[in-house]
């Protein structure tokens, strides 16, 4: 028995108080209708409704059973017409994780403009350096970078590219003379990212296709780009950072570009964003999908600072 479409037979019955009124405006059979009561009574072991040849009425049992039914199906319908709306107008909460590097420089500004188009969506971000499973941790969306993310089931849309510089301050450079070649760094205070980004070993490649590696045992290293820059702010060294955690500092002289003929290989970062399976996504996690990968597109301050990739 379809214990829920027994409920609402019974209900039409009860509120029409005829068995072929009830089919009626249910669209079934008498006999139909009839079996769903007498398979209700059978499984509550109750009588629910008095039968005459001429009428019926409810039993003191089928009043409260009523009663029940109706707050039960409200409550169904309660529920349904709320998840209906969450399928078509983003609401709730998202819960969204992203690589620490880019979003202490760039996310805050892409929330701003999404919750300003959609106030009703409560935004939960966690920043990670590690390897992370979308669904065995209950992220809706994330903004990662290769290797985050292991899993082969994810939708990826690639959102920017970002390219690795050689920063140093200007008064370090004053005190220092700055490198002609990517060897010379070996006598200058290394600023690196830590071992588990980045190995000790980099190389690099010349416009007029010379190439050079170079090994740099690092004076300071550190997991975190923010304070990368601020080591370099802080006249401590010469330090690689991505070119758009630094393009202010370049545009204002307080950072300058180091070897700037070089450009330095298999360095570059793709971040991406990633949510699972392309079925029954929420309205919300759809809405910022989209967004997201628009915003890069148009180039939304701060976006410019990102180079969007459509590979």
């Amino acid at each position: 028995m379809n214990l829920l479409q027994a409920m609402r037979v019974f209900l039409q019955v009860a509120e029409s108080n005829s068995f072929g009124r009830a089919a009626a405006s249910l669209g079934l059979s008498n006999a139909v209708v009839t079996r769903y009561v007498a398979l209700l009574e059978t499984h509550l072991d109750t009588r629910l409704v008095n039968r005459t040849t001429r009428s019926i009425s409810l039993t003191e049992a089928g009043h409260e059973y009523a009663d029940g039914c109706r707050q039960v199906l409200d409550q169904i319908e309660t529920v349904e017409s709320q998840v209906a709306r969450s399928a078509s107008e983003p609401s709730g909460t998202l819960k969204l994780v992203a690589v620490a590097s880019f979003s202490l420089f760039g996310l805050t500004p892409l929330l701003q403009h999404y919750h300003a188009q959609h106030p009703k969506v409560k935004l939960l971000v966690t920043l990670l350096h590690r390897p992370v499973d979308l669904i065995e941790e209950g992220f809706d969306v994330g903004i990662v970078v290769p290797g985050q993310i292991s899993s082969e089931t994810m939708i990826r849309r690639p959102l920017f590219k970002v390219h690795p510089v050689a920063v140093a301050s200007t008064r370090y450079l004053e005190t220092h003379p700055a490198p002609g070649q990517p060897e010379h760094l070996i006598a200058h205070t290394f600023l690196a990212p830590s071992a588990d980004i980045h190995s000790s070993t980099w190389r690099f490649a010349h416009a007029d296709g010379r190439a050079h590696t170079v090994s740099l045992q690092p004076a300071y290293a550190v997991n975190n780009s923010v304070m990368l820059r601020q080591a370099a702010l802080a006249d401590m060294g010469i330090t690689i950072l991505p070119e758009n955690h630094v393009a202010t500092d370049l545009a204002q002289g307080t950072l300058v570009r180091v070897l700037p003929d070089w450009r330095i290989l298999d360095a570059d970062k793709e971040l991406s964003l990633v949510y699972p399976g392309r079925r029954h996504v929420s309205a919300k996690t759809r809405s910022f999908v989209d967004f997201t990968v628009n915003y890069f597109r148009a180039g939304l301050p701060p976006a410019h600072l990102f180079r969007y990739s459509n590979n």
